[in-house]
């Protein structure tokens, strides 16, 4: 409403600035440019000479002759000849439709460089040419455009500076964008119908003065929030999450991000955008909501070769519950258990609690523990508070301990002359990370990016192990700074009517003077590197990328093929070797199925790697297979 007000009242007012009387009706397309209503030849040329009869055949070949190409000329004042050879107008036109949107897309053009009085004034239909008399005019300029009754803070905001409307060209564009940010800051601080003009307006020659003044309108407040629909979702943790608060300026930059921030809950689904409407200076807002299976079971068995060389095959699993929106409120609980090997378990806890204390912030806390048989047991909690921003984003806050300690029996370390590969080790970090999201949808998504990353500092102890000798610890720093890292990008694009392109790239990174088997990350596996067994890469710092090809058989099925490419530094663990590296590039290919059945969301993968590292090449000896049953409800 507020747009629709300023368009007309600047076409008034420019209208009587250039004397161009009642304005005349404009064509659907008026081509690049900002239309100013100022060219009464433009606006009803003269028609093209009466259409020949149809073209005759070729004689001998019966095909018919092509229409005549004419030349487009253009007579110009000598000055303004180089001005238009700029524009590179059209130089030839098969048609009298072409001939007229070149001429209209020129004068457009010219408009829109400030010359307002541009106009086309006569057109003459030849033969073999059409001859344009254009009229271009001198280029207007700005005198000056001060501050009327704008506050200075709020024109700041929208990027005004004086010099920028003084001496300069009159470009239409620059006015009507410094109008648009005006009105966007407007309508974020509660006035969504305020409308900008020029007072004092003045025309000295081709100068252009006056003062930019704001019509703010009515204050409006927000009312209050309504759900329309089968959601559960309580309206009051809507509120704080959205930001909408009863009682606050109006802001559309809130409800323009609402549909953004509801697409990343997985519980709810959008039916259409949200609705406001106004009445009595308050503004409620309607959500359009329906509830949405979140809750998750997932069971996933995995078949790989056995490592140590034995024939058979080897069980891996991974089971997953999430909890999610528990009693409306977006509380979630989370626990998964992963046996990644013969060897290792993996436990993973984690709650989040959305609008601590009636504030927008969310707490949340983790807990992981890995557990290598009878070698380390590893335990890392973490306690974290975010802040979701008003364009679908979080900023987060965190701390975090990670522990590690030794298994084996105090014998077994006694009878060692060097250091074990794993070390009793502490470190304790604070950080930061920020993630966004623009999916389309959280499970499926079709076209969106996701973007999250996170840096953290803090100190790393060695702990001195009473079972092991003393003097073995000599030249270890027992107490240093430790930096980690990680980053991930996804990109999403639909491709036809059911394919969509995922391409992918992440990666992590930890930064010390020393490292143990305890202190690495580990690569491999479904959920990182596919075609290659679970936890097969020990690594300081890599970075993995993706591309995926998926083409969907219906609203949550598909069928994909996809290559996983990582770059890493590999670690190999000896008895008489502390640690060696090397720099790999490891790669995953393969393909795979998800599609829904009355039991849940099945999934099956099979790949294959290759890594010079570990000396494998594809081979079907030893792929990957992986299938598993997701249920939600």
């Amino acid at each position: 409403m507020a747009r629709l007000a300023t368009f007309f009242y600047w076409s008034y007012w420019l209208a009587l600035l250039l004397g161009a009387g009642p304005l005349r009706a404009q064509t659907p397309d008026a081509g690049p440019g900002v239309a100013v209503p100022n060219a009464p030849g433009l606006a009803s040329p003269p028609l093209p000479p009466r259409a020949s009869p149809a073209p005759a055949t070729i004689a001998g070949t019966g095909q018919r002759q092509l229409s005549r190409v004419r030349v487009l000329k253009f007579e110009v004042e000598p000055a303004a000849r180089a001005l238009v050879r700029r524009l590179h107008p059209r130089a030839t036109v098969s048609d009298s439709l072409t001939a007229l949107r070149t001429v209209r897309e020129l004068v457009l053009a010219l408009q829109a460089d400030a010359y307002l009085t541009a106009s086309a004034d006569e057109l003459h239909w030849g033969r073999d040419t059409v001859r344009v008399r254009l009229y271009v005019g001198e280029q207007f300029r700005w005198a000056y455009l001060h501050n009327g009754n704008l506050g200075d803070g709020l024109l700041t905001r929208a990027g005004y500076r004086e010099k920028f409307f003084r001496r300069t060209p009159w470009h239409p564009a620059d006015w009507a964008a410094l109008q648009e940010r005006v009105l966007t800051e407007a309508e974020n601080q509660g006035y969504p119908f305020a409308t900008v003009g020029i007072d004092s307006l003045r025309l000295s020659g081709r100068d252009i003065a006056g003062r930019v003044v704001l019509k703010r309108g009515p204050a409006v407040y927000f009312d209050s929030l309504q759900i329309v629909g089968t959601s559960k979702t309580k309206k009051r943790f809507l509120t704080k999450y959205l930001q909408l608060t009863p009682g606050q300026p109006y802001s559309q930059q809130r409800v323009d991000a609402a549909s953004a921030l509801l697409r990343q809950l997985p519980y709810v689904r959008l039916r259409a955008e949200p609705e406001v409407r106004f009445a009595k200076s308050r503004a409620r807002v309607y959500l359009l909501l329906d509830e949405r299976p979140s809750n998750q079971f997932d069971a996933i068995v995995g078949l790989l070769p056995n490592s140590n060389g034995a024939s058979g095959v080897q069980f891996t699993g991974d089971v997953t519950i999430n909890l999610r929106n528990l009693r409306g409120g977006g509380k979630q609980v989370g626990l998964q258990w992963r046996k990644t090997d013969a060897t290792s378990q993996l436990l993973d806890a984690s709650y989040l609690h959305p609008n601590i204390f009636g504030t927008p912030l969310e707490v949340g806390a983790t807990f992981n523990l890995y557990k290598q048989t009878d070698n380390f047991l590893t335990i890392r909690p973490r306690v974290q508070v975010s802040y979701p921003t008003a364009r679908a984003g979080r900023l987060t806050f965190f701390a975090e301990q990670r522990s590690s300690r030794l298994l084996l029996d105090s014998a077994a370390y006694a009878q060692l002359g060097t250091l074990p590969n794993y070390l009793d080790s502490e470190y304790n970090s604070y950080g930061l990370g920020y993630s966004r999201a623009s999916l389309d949808d959280l499970y499926f998504p079709h076209r969106g990016l996701f973007v999250s990353a996170q840096g953290g500092v803090g100190t790393k102890t060695i702990r001195r192990n009473a079972a092991i000798r003393e003097n073995l610890y000599d030249g270890v720093a027992l107490r240093s700074t430790q930096y980690s890292f990680s980053g991930r990008a996804e990109r999403y694009w639909a491709l036809g009517r059911q394919g969509v392109l995922l391409v992918r790239a992440r990666g992590e990174g930890l930064f010390n003077q020393q490292f143990f088997l305890n202190d690495l990350f580990r690569l491999g596996g479904l959920n990182s590197l596919r075609g290659f067994q679970e936890n097969q890469f020990y690594t300081n710092a890599y970075g993995v990328g993706t591309v995926e090809l998926r083409q969907f058989t219906g609203p949550e099925g598909y069928v994909f093929i996809f290559a996983d490419q990582a770059l890493l530094q590999a670690y190999q663990f000896t008895t008489t070797q502390l640690s060696t590296h090397a720099l790999d590039s490891p790669t995953g290919l393969g393909a795979g199925l998800s599609f829904r059945t009355a039991a849940g969301l099945f999934q099956f993968v099979y790949s294959v790697g290759r890594s010079e590292f570990l000396n494998t090449g594809f081979s079907l000896s030893n792929s990957k297979i992986h299938f598993g049953l997701t249920s939600r409800f």
